[in-house]
């Protein structure tokens, strides 16, 4: 049962790969979540590949704030010495979503099993636009945009409107 609160937006996505190895050509993650988003009407209008660096992600995430209002990050959220995605976004939420960080790792038990704790997912809002922060592999960022991103944007943007 979906909530009456959702109210028709434009949602217009940015997509954004954190590391220091990928290429556009190799960014299976990437082309992932920007294939399953335009299968469902939902417009791209921002990508990049940003480097494991605190700075280059919030340049990146500003700038992708003055054109989409779905903003996601994939890759850099994990235990390793340069994952910083966390650090370099959780700081600017308004208000943080926790419960998508517990669905995500929820979710993720079924197929990858405990070692789903180590994920930090994460997502919240900051000036009106939703931010989420996912793993990086494949099977991870198909899952959290099919099961969790997918179905509840409108819904998430319907609350955080300004």
């Amino acid at each position: 049962m979906k909530s009456n609160h959702i109210q028709k937006i434009e949602i217009r996505a940015a997509v954004i790969t954190v590391s220091s190895t990928r290429k556009p050509e190799n960014d299976m993650s990437g082309m992932t979540i920007r294939s399953m988003l335009d299968t469902v009407g939902i417009m791209v209008n921002h990508y990049a590949i940003v480097h494991d660096r605190i700075d280059a992600i919030r340049y990146e995430l500003f700038s992708a704030m003055k054109v989409s209002n779905c903003i996601i990050f994939n890759g850099g959220t994990g235990l390793t010495h340069d994952d910083c995605t966390i650090e370099a976004i959780l700081p600017l939420f308004e208000k943080e979503i926790e419960g998508f960080g517990e669905m995500f790792r929820m979710k993720s038990l079924a197929e990858i099993g405990t070692s789903s704790m180590l994920s930090r997912a994460t997502a919240g809002i900051s000036n009106g636009r939703a931010i989420f922060c996912i793993p990086g592999s494949t099977p991870a960022v198909t899952l959290a945009t099919r099961e969790l991103i997918i179905p509840e944007i409108a819904h998430i943007l319907s609350h955080s409107k300004k």
